[in-house]
C-alpha cells in the first residue's frame, strides 16, 4: 500500500514543492493550510505519516501535536515537525510534545524525502518490508504472492490490496469509507457495500479449508484483521 503523507503548511509555494517530491518518490499526499484542516482531515482519513509545520492560522502546530497524541487512534502516528525555527530550545519542545523528527528550513526536498523514509521504516517497518506475515498469512510484496500456512493462494488485485491494507495496519477497524478511499483511492466513487463485496470473496480464499476467520466484521463500524484469532 502506498504511503499516505499529510502535509500541513500555509506556505502555498512549499506546500507544492514538497507535494512534488514525495509524489515523485511514489507518496500519496494530502494537503491542508491551517491547523483546524488539518485536523478535519486527520479525522476523515488518517494518514501514515504527519508533516507538520510548527507555525499555522488558527491552531499551532504543536497544539496539533499534543491533540493528535493524546486521541486513542492517533497516539502512535508519526509527525515530522517543519519549521524555520532552529534553536536547540524550539527542538526540544518540538520533540517532547510528541514529534518523531524535526526538519529545519530551508531543508533540500532529497533530504526530506530521506526523513520521511528513515521514520516510516523506524515507526511503520511493514512499509520497508517486501514481506508482511500475519495469523499464518504471508504477502510477498515484491512477486505479488500471498499463501497461508505455506499454502499457496491466488487472490484478485483488489483482495490483494485490501488484504496488505488489514495487514499494514492489524488490529485497527476501518469503516467502509477509508477502505474505499484507501483501497480504490479518492477519485473514484463507489458504494460501500462495494467494500463488503470484496470483503466476502477475500474471506472466501483465505478461509478456505476451514481455516478460522481472521477478518473481523465490526457491526456499524467496518472491519479489521483480528489481534485474538
Amino acid at each position: 500500500m502506498t504511503p499516505y503523507i499529510l502535509v500541513v503548511d500555509d506556505e502555498v509555494a512549499l506546500l507544492t514543492l514538497v507535494r512534488y517530491n514525495l509524489e515523485k518518490d511514489g507518496f500519496e499526499v494530502g494537503e491542508a493550510v491551517d491547523g483546524d484542516e488539518a485536523m478535519m482531515m486527520i479525522g476523515e482519513r488518517r494518514p501514515d505519516l504527519l508533516l507538520l509545520d510548527w507555525m499555522l492560522p488558527r491552531l499551532s502546530g504543536i497544539e496539533i501535536c499534543r491533540r493528535v497524541r493524546r486521541a486513542a487512534d492517533t497516539q502512535n502516528l508519526p509527525i515530522i515537525m517543519l519549521t524555520a525555527r532552529g534553536e536547540e530550545n524550539d527542538r526540544v519542545r518540538g520533540l517532547d510534545c510528541g514529534a518523531d523528527d524535526y526538519i529545519v528550513k530551508p531543508f533540500s526536498p532529497s533530504e526530506l524525502v530521506a526523513r520521511v523514509r528513515a521514520v516510516l521504516r523506524r515507526l511503520r517497518p511493514a512499509f520497508a518490508a517486501e514481506t508482511i506475515e500475519y495469523g499464518g498469512v504471508a504477502m510477498d510484496l515484491a512477486e505479488y504472492r500471498v499463501s497461508r500456512d505455506g499454502e499457496a493462494l491466488r487472490l484478485a488485485p483488489t483482495e490483494f490490496r485490501l488484504l496488505r491494507h488489514l495487514m499494514e495496519n492489524p488490529g485497527r477497524v476501518f469503516s467502509r469509507e477509508q477502505l474505499l478511499d484507501a483501497v480504490w483511492g479518492r477519485e473514484i466513487y463507489l458504494e460501500p457495500r462495494t467494500v463488503d463485496v470484496h470483503v466476502r470473496r477475500l474471506r472466501r480464499t483465505l478461509n478456505a479449508g476451514g481455516k478460522p476467520d481472521i477478518i473481523r466484521t465490526v457491526r456499524a463500524a467496518g472491519y479489521a484483521l483480528d489481534r485474538q484469532r
